[in-house]
């Protein structure tokens, strides 16, 4: 079996630093995909459904601070986007398949064996499973993480090899690095129990997760023995080039 790698694709990265959803980027994903697919296997978990339906639709009444207002662009985005994943990825001849969860599908024994099963019934397919929370019934990604957790459950229950997290920062840095000059990218991160003197929060207006939700999504990989990747997402190939170490990121490695 070939290793696995779970990309978390974060809303910021979809967006190329826009409000609307980057069909180039994900083009470049596609393109990464199909140049690593004969050696991994590469799960994705993607936000960006909100981001979506707000570039689609415009509905009087809706007020973006609302989590049932969210609830509902993300049910009118979630279809859209996987469209455009499919739209996009069919250029390169990779098909893609939709996996919505809650979290408490993860706490039911059942519901993890039956997606663990379906994972590898998709991928030994050549289908390329995308995860993303189905908000119409759970609010905890809509208002907590931008995925974050959902992407480290996801690569605990199949197995992976390596979770990369996309997001619009190169990694873990001393400081914030929108905030101070001096910040200093911290390439390797064994422990973590003493990081928590390294975040400092700036929202950003485009996902709701920050590098806490990416500390705590660590912490559920570092306890399956999976190595996690914080990558700049706006870089191009990010992918390839963060297992080539060709770019600049932050490697959380448990001993």
């Amino acid at each position: 079996m070939k290793p696995r790698i779970v990309v978390k694709i974060g809303t910021s990265t979809l967006t190329a630093g826009t409000k609307l959803i980057s069909r180039g980027k994900i083009e470049n994903i596609g393109r990464q995909i199909l140049a690593l697919r004969d050696r991994y296997d590469i799960i994705l978990v993607s936000s960006g459904a909100v981001a979506t339906a707000k570039q689609f639709i415009n509905i009087n009444g809706l007020k973006n601070n609302m989590v049932h207002s969210k609830q509902a662009l993300s049910a009118i985005g979630q279809p859209k986007l996987l469209q455009i994943y499919a739209e996009c990825f069919g250029d390169f001849d990779l098909k893609v398949a939709q996996c919505l969860m809650t979290y408490k599908d993860f706490d039911n024994e059942e519901s993890r064996k039956n997606t663990r099963n379906t994972v590898d019934e998709l991928l030994n397919h050549g289908f390329i499973p995308i995860f993303n929370e189905n908000d119409t019934v759970a609010v905890e990604e809509l208002i907590l993480g931008d995925n974050d957790k959902l992407s480290a459950l996801v690569a605990s229950l199949v197995d992976a090899n390596l979770l990369i997290i996309a997001s619009d920062i190169e990694g873990l840095f001393t400081k914030n690095p929108n905030l101070h000059d001096d910040a200093e990218l911290i390439p390797v991160v064994n422990d973590l129990s003493n990081i928590d003197q390294f975040i400092e929060e700036r929202e950003n207006g485009l996902g709701t997760g920050g590098m806490t939700s990416k500390i705590s999504a660590a912490k559920i990989c570092f306890e399956k023995g999976i190595e996690v990747y914080l990558v700049n997402g706006a870089r191009s190939n990010f992918i390839e080039r963060s297992l080539n170490e060709e770019i600049r990121f932050t490697r959380f490695s448990p001993q």
